[in-house]
């Protein structure tokens, strides 16, 4: 059985979420042999589905929340459905591609690559990345993000997401590697923005409510980054450096 996901809260506003890299999915078209269907597993809200339909015919698109769903942008070539990873109702050998964005920690991952497995066509990849916290170009406040993230917030996150840390490096992967380039989502942010996205966090939020009556990390974290961020609405890049593995039936 899936584990719904909680990365963020199902009401967090999908732009304090950081886009994919459009090179990602360029590179995968490019090295998947066919481009009729691809599932996105685990979409949320659909993020990474609107990229692949870019290259591929027809995307479905499945996620065990119906609260992450409704986030989704509809559009007329994916099929958005409320279906665990591990049991999806597509055919065998029907998958040109399965993406996995941000969601292999809350799957069973054994029956979920049994389920990869029977939908693959011969020759058909699956591709898993994850990404843990953001950094930023500054030492210094590099350093005061990362104290929030791992001391600050990170002992609210469920026992799952230390496999985002690890960078899926733990999980098994029982498909024939390829080597892949690599990938990080950037952007240009004011300091706000990056704030709001970090108050989007559910673990953000169990901080929150653990201490609640004491100060607000994100504003502490807010008042310890502004003398080095610059004017309020300066912008610093963010980045968050992807773990991919990608891979083929052997």
């Amino acid at each position: 059985m899936q584990t719904i996901r909680e990365d963020h809260p199902a009401g967090a506003a999908p732009r304090l979420r950081p886009e994919y890299p459009a090179a990602l999915f360029d590179w995968l078209a490019e090295v998947c042999p066919g481009h009729d269907m691809a599932w996105d597993c685990g979409t949320g809200n659909g993020q990474a589905a609107l990229q692949l339909v870019r290259h591929f015919r027809r995307v479905v698109a499945c996620d065990a929340s119906p609260a992450q769903l409704t986030f989704a942008e509809p559009h007329p070539h994916i099929d958005y459905r409320l279906a665990p990873a591990e049991d999806c109702g597509l055919r065998e050998h029907s998958v040109d591609l399965i993406t996995v964005a941000q969601a292999l920690h809350w799957f069973d991952c054994a029956a979920f690559h049994a389920e990869a497995q029977r939908v693959l066509r011969p020759g058909g990849l699956i591709a898993e990345w994850c990404h843990g916290a953001p950094r930023l170009g500054d030492a210094r406040a590099d350093a005061l993000l990362q104290h929030f993230c791992q001391t600050v917030v990170g002992p609210y996150w469920p026992a799952e997401r230390r496999h985002v840390d690890s960078g899926y490096r733990e999980l098994a992967f029982p498909f024939a590697a390829l080597p892949a380039p690599a990938f990080s989502m950037q952007v240009e942010w004011p300091l706000a923005r990056l704030l709001g996205h970090l108050r989007s966090w559910s673990a953000t939020a169990a901080c929150q409510r653990a201490g609640a009556g004491e100060a607000d990390p994100v504003a502490v974290l807010g008042e310890q980054l502004a003398p080095l961020w610059g004017a309020a609405q300066a912008l610093q890049t963010v980045d968050w450096p992807l773990s991919l593995r990608v891979g083929h039936l052997g």
